[in-house]
């Protein structure tokens, strides 16, 4: 079910499931990343798919996803310092394989926004004084 707001752009479902897909292939590729998916996540097609309601809700307006995101990152416990760059920039580069430039550039610029709250909720938190990191 949809709501009554307008999408923040166009793009069927079926191509977000598509970027998704594509994207946690490269994910469990890369040599950091796939190493700390590989701790949390046992079932990728679930986990895709949860993903995929998320990225519906956050562009189309969907209703479909239940969870908290900045909840999941802030538990996972091996989210460190420069992963939100890593994971944006695969996104980026998948997104510009996978998608019409435009498209990729507004949905690169909504997930952008979201690293950035992400990181400022699950990273940017655990600064000591002078905005140090306080790494665990």
């Amino acid at each position: 079910m949809t709501s009554a707001l307008p999408p923040k752009f166009d793009i069927p479902p079926e191509d977000i499931a598509r970027v998704v897909a594509a994207f946690y292939a490269a994910v469990r590729a890369h040599p950091m990343l796939g190493q700390v998916f590989a701790v949390h996540v046992t079932d990728w097609p679930a986990h895709e798919a949860k993903v995929t309601r998320f990225w519906e809700n956050a562009i189309l307006n969907a209703r479909g996803y239940d969870g908290n995101v900045m909840e999941v990152h802030r538990g996972a416990g091996n989210v460190r310092p420069g992963m939100f760059d890593a994971w944006l920039g695969l996104f980026d580069r998948t997104l510009h394989e996978e998608l019409p430039p435009e498209t990729a550039a507004a949905w690169s610029a909504l997930a952008h926004r979201i690293g950035r709250s992400l990181r400022a909720g699950v990273v940017d938190r655990d600064r000591g004084p002078g905005g140090v990191p306080t790494l665990r």
